[in-house]
């Protein structure tokens, strides 16, 4: 799963980068346009399940899901016509499969806002607008090309023409194309257009330290305005995230239970995005290691072997399925053979979040 962070300028969107992702690389607070090249990092999505597996069954190593997130340069008011970076970071957008965007939830005259006042709405349309803006270019590009194509007898590129003909009707009317109705054929030629509007999008609320809870009226804004586009807000302080990457294990604990924190944001934002990709875990579990596998909410139990190996979706024969909860009842795998708690799913068997699972297959 790979997730964007866009923003305007100095909304503490490098900030947050480098705190999940504990880059050491320097910061540079101030400049509108340090992000020229998208800086990108690898981080483990905390899931608490991995320890409780471990408990009953002592693996070798402990492999968490991955999140890859790409810092991307600050996106300005007229971006999509070359403003600021103009396209040069649009282009890095296209192969996210989701957006994350930090609004600024707080006031702070040191830091200076592009805008020139702190409107995290106003942001958020300014962002949404430039993205609307860059699909328009990029479908109008495409467009003659495609219908050239459609001419013959290309069915593919017919369909292609029709799809590109309503997503820019939807989006002449300043609508973002992650609300426009598709069906699966339409859904999967704009996945391949690579449309910045059609991708899901979570915001992210940069608040002040004083309001990690997220209770200021800027950041009821943000909620009233993500709720009516159907999207989470996860509020999160970019610059006690930072302190807090800083310190040693050991430490951030103590300093996260100071704050009244439970948890660093990393493990908020990891389910929230998850959330907003459709997406779930599930698990295998042996002595040498237990793993977080990541599938698309509504996956069938081949698909899910797929997600191990290529070759395991076309051999599948079957899975054999318990979990955690059966596994903390029963406290080892032979345990729940023995009291019939271990299901064996065909090919239909949809898969379920947190399932603990053995795949048979033919190789």
């Amino acid at each position: 799963m790979e997730a964007g962070i866009v923003g305007l300028p100095n909304v503490g969107k490098s900030t947050l980068f480098n705190a999940l992702t504990q880059s050491k690389a320097a910061q540079s607070a101030n400049y509108p346009f340090c992000t020229i090249e998208p800086n990108e990092g690898m981080v483990s999505v905390p899931d608490g399940r991995l320890q409780r597996i471990t408990k009953y069954i002592p693996p070798q190593k402990v492999i968490p899901a991955a999140l890859k997130l790409v810092d991307i340069a600050g996106i300005v008011k007229g971006a999509s016509e070359g403003q600021g970076l103009g396209n040069k970071f649009l282009s890095h957008i296209r192969e996210v499969d989701a957006i994350i965007q930090v609004v600024r939830c707080f006031e702070d005259p040191d830091v200076i806002h592009v805008a020139g006042k702190v409107d995290p709405v106003a942001d958020m349309e300014t962002i949404e607008l430039e993205l609307m803006l860059a699909d328009i270019q990029h479908l109008d590009n495409m467009l003659p090309k495609m219908e050239r194509a459609a001419k013959g007898a290309d069915k593919e590129a017919k369909l292609k023409v029709e799809v590109m003909k309503k997503c820019l009707t939807h989006l002449g009317a300043e609508k973002p194309l992650r609300t426009l109705s598709l069906d699966d054929s339409e859904r999967a030629a704009v996945k391949e257009f690579g449309l910045l509007s059609a991708k899901p999008i979570l915001y992210v609320a940069n608040v002040d330290e004083t309001d990690l809870a997220g209770q200021d009226a800027l950041v009821q804004q943000v909620r009233s305005a993500a709720g009516a586009a159907g999207a989470e807000v996860v509020p999160v302080c970019a610059k006690l995230e930072a302190e807090i990457a800083e310190l040693d294990e050991a430490d951030r604990g103590e300093m996260l239970s100071d704050a009244g924190l439970t948890e660093p944001a990393l493990a908020v934002l990891a389910r929230a995005a998850y959330k907003t990709l459709g997406l779930q875990s599930y698990f295998t579990a042996g002595e040498k290691e237990v793993r977080a596998w990541t599938v698309p909410v509504g996956a069938v139990a081949p698909e899910a072997a797929g997600v191990i190996h290529t070759d395991f979706e076309k051999g599948f024969i079957r899975a054999e399925i318990y979990s955690l909860e059966d596994l903390e009842q029963y406290q080892s795998e032979k345990e729940i053979r023995a009291h019939g708690k271990l299901r064996v799913e065909g090919k239909d068997y949809v898969m379920q979040d947190g399932d603990i699972c053995h795949f048979l297959v033919n190789r």
